[in-house]
């Protein structure tokens, strides 16, 4: 079993920063690509970003490219989302979540089996 708690959600004007971070448990984790996804009110959860089991490797979401970046650390089992030059449209609830099984940087929400329970993320302008 995974289990996985994000934190470093707030408020943050437009143009500013945050990371938020993501902590494992299990046994899982480090054998396993992680995801960030986000889902705003009324609209569906949507890709952000992953990271391959190794770290070596990353994808991200058009929207976010260039201003986002995920890093893993396996010995500490957390993965790490730094958002930069935020935009009022990043407002919404960020999620992880792990593919067990997978391999590379998987971009669909039905190849993640377990999530966390999400951090809000509100950007003003």
């Amino acid at each position: 079993q995974v289990q996985l708690v994000e934190s470093g959600g707030g408020l943050v004007q437009a143009g500013g920063s945050l990371r938020l971070s993501c902590a494992a448990s299990g046994r899982t984790f480090n054998m396993s690509p992680m995801g960030w996804f986000r889902q705003a009110p009324g609209k569906e959860r949507e890709f952000v970003g992953a990271i391959s089991r190794s770290g070596l490797s990353t994808s991200y979401a058009d929207s976010v490219k260039g201003r986002f970046t995920i890093s893993r650390d396996n010995a500490k089992n957390t993965v790490d989302l730094q958002m930069n030059s935020l935009k009022p449209e990043d407002t919404a609830v960020y999620y992880c979540a792990v593919a067990p099984g997978r391999i590379g940087v998987p971009g669909r929400i039905y190849e993640y089996e377990y999530w966390g329970q999400g951090t809000q993320v509100t950007v003003s302008s």
